[in-house]
């Protein structure tokens, strides 16, 4: 199925060079971009993972979530009962590591246990570390974390839908060039089947030698070969372009008529523009770029993991103190420590703290790994701009010397036919001339399409500093 559309595309290229663009489909860039940034998939991908980073903060807080548990169980033997237990009980964990729970029991039976209490017992309590966990814990940097990682995420797929949307433009950009080609081509072709009737006509009035009409056949097939080419040139950067071209519900937009581009490499905005981009993008501190900000919460998850990793350098001294009172028994609260309570006291420390010297020692290098990233992106980011300011500034000057050479190429042409109808010059000399003009033509054609090129990776490089979801 795939084949039998691409074969359809193709013959309706085919068709249109004879239909050209009259009646047909146009697009515009900023109409295309807004196609691209709307339905694309990976547009979409990238706001899917923006949306995952936050889930992953509630996940994250699912971590301080109570906790209500019930317990029912019975075991009879021979006819001996030997307990019967109704239970239920609530966990709150708290920011600070603290751990507060509450509890009912009712225990009944022939065999319980020495230790266990018949009957109704309410109990509440609490878990205290002392030292290790206290000022931080495993909670709480599961929750930095996942902060830091929904602002890391923002500015990655920043970056990442602004490097989708440069291509795009770009490729945009390539496919209106081998369009303005195209037609150059066409129109070169039509000079020359003008040129060869009129060769003919006059070479029956036996005004030229037989030789100068197959100099005008040559110059129109090789005209001819160069407009195919051009043509094929122009079907692939349609094709190219159609990579783009998405549909709602992110379905394939299969194109079912001749698309052209309604904007034009003479007209932009960019000639005028450009040096008030370079002052824009050149007035930005690089630390407010999309990618500094992704290693600055980078280093922020890393920070978080450090501190954590320094809590294994701690003992694990937890305290913990329950507080009983009997169903049916008035409560007696103070003092906590002469009835009706139970308290524990637990200590653990490795000796030798291998693990935790470890995992510190490798925190603190991904740490120090992660600022030389900064830093080569940062220097990345300096040659960047400096590479596409000097290649906006050079191309613009090759956009003036190359209008005048081919203003200056064009008055040569008119002069050889001028002199051609007065008989002082052949057919060779104007083809000969027609050419350079040809070359011409394509070369600025060419270099205007290098100047918009590198003035929209300027420009999409400006946008990666507009951040303020982040800030």
């Amino acid at each position: 199925m795939r084949k039998v559309n691409n074969s359809v595309f193709i013959f309706i290229l085919f068709i249109s060079q004879f239909t050209f663009a009259q009646d047909s489909l146009k697009i515009s860039s900023s109409e295309f971009i807004s196609v691209v940034k709307n339905y694309h998939p990976l547009a979409i991908k990238y706001q899917l993972q923006n949306k995952i980073a936050k889930e992953e903060i509630t996940q994250a807080r699912g971590g301080f979530d109570p906790v209500l548990a019930a317990k029912l169980g019975e075991k009879n033997i021979d006819g001996t009962r030997y307990y019967e237990q109704k239970n239920i009980e609530i966990g709150i964990p708290t920011w600070y590591g603290i751990d507060i729970h509450g509890s009912y029991n009712h225990l009944e039976g022939d065999k319980l246990n020495a230790s266990d209490t018949r009957g109704g017992l309410y109990q509440f309590g609490v878990t205290i570390p002392l030292a290790k966990n206290l000022l931080y814990d495993k909670r709480r940097a599961m929750l930095d974390q996942a902060k830091f990682a929904l602002k890391m995420t923002e500015a990655e797929q920043i970056v990442l839908t602004n490097d989708l949307l440069l291509d795009a433009e770009n490729t945009y950009w390539e496919w209106v060039q081998n369009y303005e080609i195209y037609k150059l081509k066409s129109e070169i072709v039509d000079i020359n089947r003008k040129r060869l009737d009129f060769t003919r006509k006059t070479l029956d009035f036996g005004e030229i030698p037989a030789i100068d009409t197959i100099e005008a056949l040559s110059q129109l097939q090789s005209f001819e070969l160069q407009q195919q080419d051009a043509f094929l040139n122009f079907v692939k950067s349609t094709q190219q372009l159609q990579l783009f071209l998405w549909k709602d519900n992110q379905q394939i937009y299969e194109l079912t008529e001749m698309i052209y581009p309604s904007d034009g490499l003479e007209n932009h905005l960019a000639y005028s523009d450009f040096e008030f981009l370079i002052n824009e993008v050149e007035s930005q501190e690089l630390n407010s770029h999309s990618s500094i900000l992704f290693y600055n919460q980078k280093q922020n998850i890393l920070e978080s993991e450090k501190r954590l990793k320094w809590q294994s350098f701690l003992p694990k001294i937890d305290f913990t103190y329950n507080f009983f009172n009997k169903e049916g028994y008035s409560a007696d609260y103070i003092p906590f420590f002469d009835n009706n309570f139970q308290y524990g006291l637990k200590l653990e420390i490795p000796i030798f703290q291998r693990e935790a010297r470890a995992n510190y020692e490798i925190a603190k290098i991904k740490l120090h790994q992660n600022v030389l990233d900064t830093q080569i992106k940062t220097r990345e980011l300096d040659v960047k701009i400096e590479t596409y300011k000097n290649e906006i500034l050079n191309f613009h000057t090759q956009i003036d010397l190359s209008r005048n050479n081919l203003q200056n190429y064009r008055k040569l042409l008119n002069a050889e036919e001028t002199r051609y109808g007065i008989g002082e010059s052949s057919l060779f000399l104007i083809n000969s001339r027609e050419n350079k003009v040809i070359d011409a033509q394509e070369k600025y054609i060419s270099i205007r399409t290098k100047f918009l090129k590198s003035f929209n990776k300027l420009k999409w490089l400006k946008e990666n500093f507009l951040v303020t979801s982040i800030n």
